[in-house]
């Protein structure tokens, strides 16, 4: 039922976006192709409460306190649009780990981390976002493009942790000072927005972009901004933007809300 909603909502904003499609289809525009491909480099943040496999207390974390500075990840986006009506495909993987000893950003079973007690952390994250929406050009000028889209966005996040206690552990628990567990999430969601982009300077060479998105399904709310600062060349573009991404999940469940956040560089390829 509750997936049911979700393809029945997204079938509505799908059919609203792309209302003028049967009218397009009879002229003979032909299609305009771009792939993109960026490197993004991300500040990620959330909490993941890690359960080891045996029972125990469980072992929880910000992320963002092992991962500090330290991610990398690819994407890209495939467009491709026939006069005013579009689709687009955006995909984005972040494979990333850390180790660190002496910290203690975390809590057994809800308790923190004594003060005279450490720990030696060592953590990866696997994770890919796939967006699938389509989309309809309302404005479509030498000086600006708006774009009205909806679609799906899916997250298949991965995370792995390894820890061991030291010093004065007295008030943990003895199984619970070291242990290895895994959280793992799969989440669907649909999702409406906009993006366009203003030129200015000689020739409309430079150019900002922009872009918004908003959704809900398995998350209790799921939202994206990008804007940055790109130049045209004959065959394409180079962009510099900055990228956020931000997951409000429900309540009980391992991973936590998880944002991803900073700056991107790239170049697009159009045909």
């Amino acid at each position: 039922m509750k997936h049911s909603k979700y393809v029945a909502a997204f079938t509505l904003c799908a059919s609203t976006a792309l209302l003028p499609a049967a009218t397009l289809a009879s002229e003979q525009e032909s299609w305009q192709l771009g792939l993109s491909i960026y490197g993004w480099f991300p500040d990620i943040s959330g909490q993941t409460a890690f359960t080891p496999p045996g029972g125990g207390g469980d072992f929880k974390i910000g992320i963002d306190q092992i991962l500090d500075n330290l991610e990398f990840t690819l994407m890209g986006t495939f467009d491709a649009r026939k006069g005013k009506n579009g689709m687009l495909v955006d995909m984005i993987y972040m494979g990333v780990g850390n180790s660190k000893s002496g910290v203690r950003e975390g809590t057994i079973g809800g308790t923190p981390i004594p003060v005279g007690a450490s720990a030696a952390v060592d953590l990866d994250l696997d994770s890919w976002v796939w967006t699938l929406a389509g989309y309809y050009r309302t404005v479509d000028q030498p000086q600006s493009t708006f774009d009205l889209l909806a679609g799906l966005r899916y997250l298949d996040v991965e995370q792995k942790v390894n820890w061991n206690i030291t010093g004065n552990v007295a008030s943990i628990p003895v199984l619970d000072r070291s242990g290895t567990a895994d959280a793992t999430l799969e989440n669907w969601d649909v999702i409406v927005g906009a993006r366009g982009k203003v030129t200015f300077g000689a020739n409309n060479t430079w150019f900002v972009p922009y872009y918004l998105d908003v959704g809900t399904g398995d998350s209790d709310l799921t939202w994206q901004g990008i804007a940055g600062l790109g130049y045209k060349f004959h065959w394409g573009e180079t962009v510099a933007f900055w990228r956020y991404l931000e997951y409000d999940l429900e309540a009980g469940i391992a991973i936590a809300d998880m944002n991803f956040n900073g700056p991107a560089i790239g170049v697009t390829f159009r045909w």
